[in-house]
């Protein structure tokens, strides 16, 4: 059984969750303990503890353990990558792709200890001088999702250790060996005792244990709309800083001036790669009159030569949904949008593989309109809706009618509609003629409205969450 990491300490319970493949319910990849309340508190109270050191460490430390973890994971990208497959699903090439990514944000944040600066300032008073420098908040609760158990753990964890931070890591359940690898990485890497804690076990232990808890003094949390309410409510009495990011519905419009193949390969890679499970994923392709039924039935051709299978197989390019709960939702979905005057125009179906898992053909559905839920509810799958439109004007009053606003796409050879939509568009991240998934480590992501709350995730946005302003007056 993989144990918690508390106060530099591997540590098991009575009580372990089995840790299961999506692409064969068979195997069972490991077993991770549990921890209960008393095992959280034990971490909290082991990150602040350890909180006044770590915090005043030099920057070349912190730097040279971030260096090191993110070497041994790039090393060991194709290992890793393999337990990845296995526990989340996703085809084995992105997989090893995203291990890479991790390792490569640990490189990148390596580098921000030593790249931190300030500001010496006159005063406008006589006599007085000013500095401005940045401290670490403290302690940070990490929660992650498991559609990107190596990334996101690692997007996260690299910058709160390398503004002198703390952390209790509690990762998504449905993927934690991943999680379990990367604070293996780290620890071994040389950081002291209680510095990185982490805690398997179900949010309504561990994170509300988190939550309660006054010497958490901050967390960062990405998941469900809902779920980060409840984040947001308990900690605003404790006036502990937040960071939220909670998924989109997001829009690639497709206009009729569009190179058909570019808007295609946009459309399916956003949509429907890493089986759908992206918070950036494009699940609403907006599309105009002209090239409407040529652009539906392209898409619907590659749709149907896509082959849905075991993540670790070769020529798979849909792996399976995470687990056999989200199915279910994928398929409510799905009839939910044909019972409102969807026409599901290709898959949506349960794929029979040689291994039990847990399959479905990526979805298609047209004939849609905006006030549908499959329009308007995150589903988190490989389905995607189509909406019809007459003009660029109505796509774009299309893309923002939403209450989303993490990434939206266009696909246009005109740099007039192109420019409008970069400024007009209401989300975080824009792209043109690009899949709406797919973004660079080392520069800001986040979204508006109900996609996100607080300071930018990734590059040296981060330091506005990861660490506090000081402002120090000194008479000369």
């Amino acid at each position: 059984m993989k144990p918690l990491l508390i106060g530099g300490e591997w540590v098991t319970t009575s009580h372990g969750l089995p840790n299961v493949n999506p692409s064969d319910v068979s195997d069972i990849v490991d077993v991770h303990a549990q921890a209960g309340r008393s095992e959280a508190e034990a971490a909290i109270a082991a990150a602040t503890a350890a909180a006044p050191a770590w915090g005043r460490t030099d920057p070349q430390t912190r730097s040279d353990i971030l260096h090191r973890a993110g070497e041994e994971v790039l090393r060991r990208a194709d290992e890793l990558g393999r337990l990845l497959a296995r526990e989340e699903g996703k085809v084995l090439r992105d997989a090893i792709a995203e291990v890479a990514r991790a390792g490569r944000i640990l490189r990148y944040f390596a580098g921000e200890p030593l790249r931190t600066g300030g500001q010496f300032l006159p005063s406008v008073r006589p006599g007085v001088n000013i500095e401005i420098t940045r401290e670490p908040v403290g302690v940070v609760g990490i929660i992650t999702p498991w559609n990107f158990p190596m990334a996101i753990p690692a997007w996260k964890i690299a910058p709160a250790l390398a503004w002198g931070n703390t952390v209790v890591f509690k990762p998504a359940e449905l993927a934690p060996g991943c999680a379990w690898a990367l604070a293996d990485i780290l620890q071994r890497a040389g950081l002291p005792a209680g510095v990185l804690n982490l805690l398997t076990g179900p949010g309504s232990v561990v994170g509300q244990t988190m939550l309660d808890d006054a010497r958490v003094d901050a967390i960062s949390f990405t998941g469900s709309q809902a779920t980060g309410a409840r984040v947001m409510a308990a900690s605003a009495p404790l006036q502990r800083k937040v960071q939220l990011e909670m998924g989109g519905k997001n829009p690639l419009v497709v206009l009729d001036d569009a190179d058909l193949d570019r808007a295609v390969a946009a459309a399916v890679d956003g949509a429907y790669f890493s089986t759908g499970q992206r918070c950036t994923a494009s699940s609403r392709l907006i599309v105009t009159e002209r090239i409407h039924d040529r652009f539906v039935s392209a898409v619907a051709e590659r749709l149907a030569g896509l082959r849905t299978g075991h993540a670790l197989e070769d020529g798979t390019d849909i792996g399976p949904v995470v687990d056999e709960a989200q199915l279910r939702i994928d398929e409510a979905a799905i009839a939910r949008a044909r019972a409102q005057g969807g026409s599901l125009r290709v898959g949506g179906d349960r794929v029979t593989q040689a291994t039990e898992g847990f399959f479905l053909s990526p979805a298609l559905i047209t004939e849609t309109t905006s006030d549908m839920a499959i329009n308007r509810e995150e589903v988190f799958g490989p389905v995607a809706s189509v909406i019809r439109v007459r003009d660029y004007d109505e796509a774009l009053a299309t893309a923002n009618e939403t209450d989303f606003g993490l990434c939206a796409g266009i696909c246009t050879e005109s740099l007039k509609y192109a420019s409008d939509f970069k400024r007009n568009a209401r989300a975080g991240m824009v792209m043109v003629n690009l899949p709406t998934a797919g973004v660079d480590y080392h520069v800001p992501f986040g979204g508006t409205r109900a996609s996100s709350f607080g300071p930018r995730e990734q590059g040296a946005f981060a330091a506005e969450f990861y660490s506090s302003v000081k402002t120090a007056y000194t008479a000369s």
